[in-house]
């Protein structure tokens, strides 16, 4: 099996008359690299997966496959192999038929086929299943034969365009652990595109995340969680309460919003918008549920706000509460089931409490939900 090799997109632009897909765009993915696009329907991440397999050509800009400019070089003779989301194995063949009719197209043996095939299968956890056709499979093992197939053609770079969309949820979540043990099995660099956050943030080495033909951040799961770079991306991977309001001061990398609605909330100001932020500007400030806690009495003031308990979810490992604040703002903490009975708040005014360090302080931005 071959090796992975770097992809590099240089300041790429893709139109389609005056409607412009991607913008601007440049990422630098290392060769091995486990590297997810992620992003709403319609944002762009698939056109940038097809500007890379070579079917389709940037406006502007420049596909760069193992220090290579792949301009004008076709689908065909690209070092990528593509894994569509409806997987297109063939009815009739028997599943080692299917992994390596790339390899039977260029007029390799029999023998040698069903040898290749055989290790492939191996690889993949399906030993003695060769002889199955597609039909026989579960979705799991079919996604599996579509990836053989796939590394059969011994690609520098395979791509996968929302492979477990049509998966169901337990079996998504099974064959993501699968997909990454693969990857680094194989060590070729993996493109992968979803709308699922789970997904990129469990599989990948990096994410690009993009909306609207733009990318807002490229960093690995923890920083695009832990530090987004704009209200888009803060709103769109994981939950998030947002307040907005404008900056009272600023002390280092802390920041005092004036919330308007909620009062005085401190906030860490977030690793992109220091030094872009200054006193009286607009201001996005976001704490994740599981960042609230019911307050402590010793809970300093700037650090709570107090709510009222509209409704309660328990979920088995945690419990969701759904609480009302001034002018109808909903505010949602995730507590951890720790075994204990809860005695529910429900209707009544609770105090909660954050530490700063986990609220990001942003400048005013889209949310993912506008």
């Amino acid at each position: 099996m071959s090796k992975g090799v770097d992809v590099n997109l240089e300041n790429v632009w893709i139109r389609f008359g005056e409607f412009v897909a991607v913008r601007e765009a440049n990422v630098n993915i290392n060769g091995g690299e486990f590297f997810s696009f992620l992003g709403p329907s319609g944002c762009g991440k698939t056109t940038i997966l097809r500007a890379v397999s070579g079917f389709l050509e940037p406006s502007d800009g420049k596909v760069m496959i193992g220090g290579r400019d792949m301009a004008g070089i076709g689908p065909n003779k690209r070092p990528t192999a593509l894994i569509f989301q409806n997987l297109a194995l063939f009815p009739l063949m028997k599943i080692w038929e299917n992994i390596t009719f790339s390899l039977e197209v260029q007029g390799v043996g029999k023998a040698a086929r069903r040898k290749r095939a055989d290790e492939l299968l191996d690889m993949i956890a399906l030993p003695d299943q060769g002889d199955k056709l597609p039909s026989e499979l579960s979705g799991g093992q079919k996604q599996r034969v579509a990836i053989a197939r796939a590394l059969c053609a011994e690609p520098d770079v395979l791509l996968l365009d929302e492979p477990l969309s049509a998966l169901d949820l337990k079996l998504r979540q099974h064959m993501r652990t699968e997909l990454r043990e693969i990857q680094q099995r194989v060590g070729i660099t993996f493109i992968y595109i979803t709308h699922d956050q789970g997904e990129a943030l469990t599989m990948s080495d990096n994410v690009a995340v993009m909306r609207a033909g733009i990318i807002d951040q490229i960093a690995d799961g923890h920083t695009i969680y832990n530090d987004p770079a704009t209200p888009f991306v803060a709103s769109f991977v994981g939950e998030n309460n947002v307040f907005r309001g404008n900056i009272k001061s600023i002390d280092g990398d802390t920041a005092l919003i004036d919330t308007n609605r909620s009062g005085e909330l401190l906030a860490r100001i977030a690793p992109a918008a220091l030094g872009k932020m200054n006193v009286g500007d607009p201001a996005m400030m976001f704490i994740r549920p599981e960042a609230c806690n019911i307050a402590a009495d010793s809970a300093p003031a700037k650090n709570r706000l107090t709510a009222m308990v509209k409704h309660e979810e328990f979920e088995g490992q945690i419990y969701n509460v759904f609480l009302e604040g001034s002018e109808g703002k909903e505010i949602k903490m995730s507590l951890v089931n720790v075994g204990q009975q809860r005695q529910s708040a429900q209707g009544h005014d609770l105090t909660l409490e954050y530490d700063a360090r986990q609220a990001i302080a942003l400048p005013a931005g889209d949310l993912a939900s506008e």
